[in-house]
């Protein structure tokens, strides 16, 4: 596990620490380098705490269903430069510079009966002119919402 990913985890495990559901994130080995690498690090934690958010969100009041939910970041584009961008390439622009983002997920959901069951999901833009968002990571936000919704409808059975 990288230092990306550990730090993730830290900062999940302080977010969820409250809840009876425990919800972990973490990211593929190639996420993490493009991390480290060109988004930054901080760009991870701020993911890592959307889905949280989202899957919090959505599971509202089911916390007796579910023990434990496994999150695997396999992938994450940004609609804008991020700041560590930005700062390596002057010539980005912060709220000029955009592209097509999403994200691909996959989760695994340990049910309090001890079932285990797997949901994924991924989305990414194809056209640079539905990226209307202002948000850095407006399409992966998109992509946490839809996979929290597809987690709780596995959970609830629908």
């Amino acid at each position: 596990m990288t230092r990306i990913a550990l730090i993730a985890l830290t900062t999940l495990g302080l977010a969820t620490a409250a809840d009876a559901t425990t919800i972990n994130v973490a990211f593929s080995e190639d996420f993490a380098e493009k991390l480290e690498d060109d988004y930054g690090v901080r760009e991870g934690a701020k993911l890592a705490e959307e889905i949280i958010e989202d899957l919090e969100r959505e599971l509202d009041g089911m916390d007796d269903t579910v023990e434990r939910i496994d999150v695997m970041i396999l992938d994450a584009k940004p609609n804008r430069p991020t700041f560590e961008q930005i700062s390596g390439s002057p010539g980005l622009d912060p709220f000029r510079s955009v592209s097509i983002g999403g994200m691909s997920l996959a989760g695994t959901i340990t049910h309090a009966d001890g079932d285990v069951s797997e949901v994924e999901y991924m989305w990414f833009e194809n056209d640079i002119r539905n990226s209307v968002g202002t948000s850095v990571w407006w399409d992966a936000n998109r992509v946490s919402r839809r996979f929290a919704k597809r987690v709780a409808e596995s959970v609830s059975g629908e």
